[in-house]
């Protein structure tokens, strides 16, 4: 059901459609796993000696005749770290990225684009199985800059959100070809939420308003909103410097169940893309808002496309550019993905990707939304890059 939301009174409006408006489900399966899966076996277009083995809509390169079609592999994504031993197994020792040379990123061999590695199967797996653990990989994650951190104090699962957006390789057919969706820029800078909590959940000392970081909100922390933090802790400042608290007081007022405005922080010092805003030039951090969520973690509904839209206007908080609304088309998907970021107005760097939704908010598979990213190869390849969540 879509949320029938009135501009002037959202939190009511939501409280007042019941139990319909409510998505009651368990949070969706991590997106990062090595599982084990079918390859099929395709030519490489510019070298004899290699083939290509297909993952979904993933293209990992590999030795030819290594695998057949139909094969059983566990498929190690970009981002793994993976242990000495099976550097060795699979003959990567020193070949990888990272300072420990044992992390897993996206290259390019002989022109084709190789994000991942195939492993072979072990006799004991079967299609489906998740052999993380079993293989001892691990994440990689990024140590946080001190300016992306601060104190925290336990909010509890009843005042943040998890969140993430898988991508549409895993997933290639989550959309029907012709379902209007809208695409917007993925920005590259650090996600951020905004917490207004009701009567009920207002903390005696730390009040209303609840601000994290990805990585806090996820265990359930937030940032403790004194001076000296507001000075120096990124989110915080952004919060100050745009009156979130004002804002939410002024559109929601006291309302019956949280609210969570979620965006991303973004410019020069945040990440290596700073798309134009100059950390010496700029009072506060570009902030673009992408989705809204009316409830808790499991008892909650995010808003449709048009919601979200009159939301956020109506907070006077701008959203993230949003570059197509029309049907779903994977050349019209590939052609936004590429090219240079429109944030700026100028181009200055290259574009992140993009963010694929469909108009009316719907689930596939184990209650995903029908939310995915799509990557630009440029921007997997650039070098230098980073990543603080």
């Amino acid at each position: 059901m879509t949320l029938d939301l009135h501009i002037a009174r959202p939190i009511a409006a939501v409280a007042a459609a019941g139990a319909e408006a409510t998505v009651r489900a368990p949070a969706p399966p991590s997106d990062f796993a090595v599982l084990v899966e079918r390859v099929a076996i395709e030519e490489h277009p510019g070298a004899d000696a290699l083939e290509l083995a297909r993952i979904g809509d993933y293209l990992s390169v590999v030795r030819k005749d290594s695998l057949r079609t139909g094969d059983l592999v566990a498929y190690i994504p970009e981002q793994a770290l993976l242990p000495v031993p099976l550097q060795e197994e699979l003959g990567l020792v020193g070949r990888l990225s990272g300072k420990e040379k044992n992390r897993v990123k996206a290259i390019r061999l002989r022109g084709v684009l190789s994000q991942g590695i195939c492993l072979k199967a072990r006799p004991h797996w079967s299609v489906g199985d998740d052999v993380t653990a079993e293989l001892g990989i691990e994440k990689y994650e990024p140590v946080v800059p001190t300016h992306m951190s601060g104190a925290v104090w336990y909010a509890g699962p009843e005042r943040t959100v998890t969140y993430g957006i898988p991508n549409i390789k895993r997933h290639p057919d989550a959309f029907v070809e012709g379902e209007l969706v809208s695409m917007t820029e993925k920005l590259h800078g650090t996600w951020c939420m905004f917490g207004w909590m009701p009567d009920s959940l207002v903390h005696p000392d730390f009040g209303r308003l609840v601000v994290a970081s990805k990585g806090f909100a996820a265990k359930g922390f937030a940032f403790v909103p004194d001076d000296a933090d507001a000075e120096t802790n990124l989110y915080l400042r952004v919060a100050r410097a745009l009156d979130i608290e004002g804002r939410f007081q002024r559109v929601f007022g006291a309302p019956e169940v949280p609210v969570f405005v979620l965006g991303e922080v973004f410019g020069e010092g945040v990440q290596d893309l700073g798309y134009g805003i100059k950390r010496k030039g700029a009072s506060v951090p570009g902030f673009r808002a992408f989705d809204v969520r009316v409830g808790c973690r499991n008892q909650g509904a995010w808003l449709d496309d048009a919601e979200l839209e009159r939301v956020v206007a109506e907070l006077g908080l701008s959203r993230v550019p949003v570059l197509y609304r029309g049907p779903f088309d994977p050349e019209v998907l590939a052609h936004f993905t590429a090219g240079r970021e429109t944030v700026s107005g100028h181009g200055v760097h290259v574009r992140e990707g993009v963010v694929v939704r469909t108009l009316r908010e719907r689930t596939f598979g184990a209650h995903r939304r029908t939310q995915l990213k799509s990557i630009n190869a440029a921007y997997l390849l650039r070098k230098g890059g980073t990543e603080f969540h």
